[in-house]
């Protein structure tokens, strides 16, 4: 008799811990599927420079991170909230094996560089992507929040920043008529952004045009220096994307002495500015998108939002 009683207390005490572990666990809908993620989880390696600033801005540490696009290992504007943090690869070369070594409850990444591995993430532990990345942050950040349990902290983030953008967008008043011109100089390439980047994003919802031949939902042209008339707008912000040999820097002061470049007009009437690419386009966050803002602020010397 007693030997049936310590039975059914076990059997009750294993059918409580799974309908514990049933009600700490939620099911997400991403761009493979759905998965099912711990409610409160406390070791998540991310493996976007987007949701890294994701994870940042809701309050949350993650143990492992891929390396920042630019800088040693971290961007500048992160560096010391990423302290301590594991580098586990890059957006497009991550290692399993020390992700693995690292023993994630959760692991977030995209699609558009991850999708391959998906079932390897997955075999070390629940994996949550998003479609793509590019013009796409806010949304991203939304599902990164709600696969971690920060929705309101990201929902009083967005705000914050619709805030700033709204109050930007009227101190700019008829200056947002201005067309806006988007150059990156790269290792070996050159193109011209288009709306469907980070910073494209960013100006449509400040209200800024763009010069007919930029203003598509399309992510880039690249270009030769022979089209360097395409470059024409009535402001012009370009960066450049130097991973620290000199090279690109280097090509960008070849390109920005080239008699076309100085032809243009909006060259002559000294409207050009050399902007952050790791603020502009690589880090691609929501930290990011603030600084833009503060670049905006002082480019065009309104009073600091923040």
């Amino acid at each position: 008799m007693r030997t049936r009683s310590i039975l059914f207390a076990a059997i009750a005490a294993f059918l409580s811990l799974i309908t514990a572990a049933a009600a700490s666990a939620r099911e997400v809908t991403h761009a493979m599927g759905v998965t099912e993620v711990p409610d409160a989880p406390k070791r998540i390696v991310v493996l976007t420079n987007e949701g890294t600033e994701a994870l940042l801005a809701t309050g949350i540490t993650p143990v492992g991170a891929v390396r920042s696009w630019l800088g040693k290992p971290w961007y500048e504007h992160i560096a010391k909230q990423m302290d301590g943090v594991t580098v586990v690869g890059d957006e497009s070369a991550v290692n399993l094996e020390l992700i693995a070594s690292l023993e994630p409850d959760l692991i977030l990444g995209t699609k558009f560089r991850q999708e391959k591995i998906y079932s390897q993430l997955s075999a070390i532990a629940p994996t949550v992507l998003s479609e793509r990345i590019r013009s796409d942050w806010k949304g991203n950040m939304k599902l990164y929040a709600t696969a971690v349990g920060k929705l309101p902290e990201a929902d009083a983030a967005f705000k914050a920043y619709d805030d700033r953008v709204a109050a930007i967008s009227k101190a700019l008043g008829d200056k947002k008529a201005e067309k806006i011109s988007l150059v990156r100089f790269m290792p070996g390439r050159t193109r011209i952004l288009l709306k469907d980047t980070f910073a494209g994003n960013i100006l449509s919802q400040v209200g800024f045009n763009r010069p007919a031949n930029q203003d598509r939902m399309e992510f880039a042209d690249e270009v030769t220096k022979e089209r360097t008339p395409e470059f024409e707008g009535d402001r012009l912000f370009y960066l450049v994307y130097d991973t620290g040999d000199g090279k690109t820097a280097a090509a960008a002061a070849d390109w920005t002495s080239d008699p076309l470049w100085k032809n243009l007009a909006v060259v002559k009437a000294g409207k050009v500015e050399a902007v952050s690419d790791a603020v502009w386009n690589t880090a691609g966050g929501i930290i990011a998108a603030n600084l833009m803002l503060d670049d905006i602020e002082k480019i065009y010397g309104l009073p600091a939002s923040r």
